[in-house]
């Protein structure tokens, strides 16, 4: 097992790689020069030129890659042009709101969505199963930033049960760090719960065809025990990959649901970089972003060889 994740690990390593190239060369593939934005407008070519010698950005493309890799080894993600201030501060300041948001959105929807996926196969064909399905289907097309406004006006403008934006930390306690996070957390979980609920309902119906899922029926076993003990452990391989997968759905939808509830969080300064066109600030931000789905997606791996018996170590 040991090895399996040292060799998991090893495959990462030439991914982040390709991926750090990619990122960084959106300083190249994105309109407008970095060096005149931070001139501004009524700077002169001289200007912006003696900028350009001083970021380096008159070196070639090569030279550029291998300094910024340097730094990002050095855990030195740049400066940002607008604030001065370090990259890698700016994002440990974002980090808990976002990570926060993912985490209840991820725990709620394997709340949800897994019971909804078994009760829909155990009673495939019904009106339970149709209802299940239809809600499924809604919640998958929705846009998340449609649910969110939908959920802020309902529950936060009309009842006013919640806040409609801003975070609290948990440092200041659970309930107001979650009553912050609720409305979000639901808003960007509806197309996580949709898609978990029918690959879970899709998974099931295969297993409770088996022989052995008969086998238990005939010995006796209470419905829960083979729902929940026997079939639903040999379906959670093809749930887990989903899992994992859909974290690119979390960290997407994150940058839509902050900007609808002011979440201070990575998404809401991915936003404001992208509008000032804060290089430094957009390359730190997507490289985290994408080693956290990278992060996910071995953890996934080695989750999925767990449970399916078949694969070697």
């Amino acid at each position: 097992m040991a090895s399996y994740i040292l060799r998991r690990i090893l495959v990462t390593i030439p991914v982040m790689a390709i991926v750090a190239l990619f990122v960084f060369s959106l300083l190249y593939i994105a309109p407008g020069d970095p060096a005149a934005v931070i001139a501004g407008d009524q700077a002169s070519p001289a200007d912006v030129e003696r900028i350009r010698q001083s970021l380096g950005l008159d070196r070639p493309f090569l030279v550029q890659f291998g300094s910024w890799l340097w730094r990002i080894l050095h855990f030195d993600l740049g400066t940002s042009i607008f604030t001065n201030l370090p990259v890698t501060s700016m994002i440990s300041q974002r980090i808990e709101p976002t990570l926060s948001l993912m985490m209840l959105t991820l725990v709620l929807t394997l709340v949800i969505a897994i019971p909804l996926g078994v009760v829909a196969a155990w009673k495939a064909g019904s009106w339970i199963d149709r209802v299940i399905m239809a809600f499924a289907v809604s919640a998958f097309s929705l846009p998340v930033f449609v649910v969110g406004y939908v959920l802020a006006y309902v529950f936060a403008l009309e009842l006013e049960w919640l806040p409609v934006q801003g975070y609290t930390p948990i440092t200041q306690g659970f309930w107001p760090w979650l009553q912050n996070l609720i409305l979000p957390a639901v808003a960007l979980g509806c197309v996580y719960i949709a898609l978990i609920a029918r690959v879970t309902r899709a998974s099931m119906l295969e297993v409770l065809q088996q022989d052995y899922i008969r086998t238990a029926r005939a010995k006796g076993l209470g419905q829960r025990g083979i729902l929940f003990v026997h079939a639903l452990k040999n379906a959670a391989v093809p749930i887990v990959t989903v899992i994992g997968i859909g974290v690119a759905l979390l960290i997407g939808g994150a940058v839509v649901t902050e900007s609808v509830f002011a979440i201070p969080g990575l998404g809401r300064l991915t936003v404001d970089a992208i509008l000032r066109r804060d290089y430094p600030v957009i390359q730190g931000v997507v490289l985290m972003f994408s080693f956290l789905y990278t992060l996910v997606n071995l953890m996934v791996d080695v989750t999925y060889t767990m449970l399916d018996p078949r694969i070697r170590y």
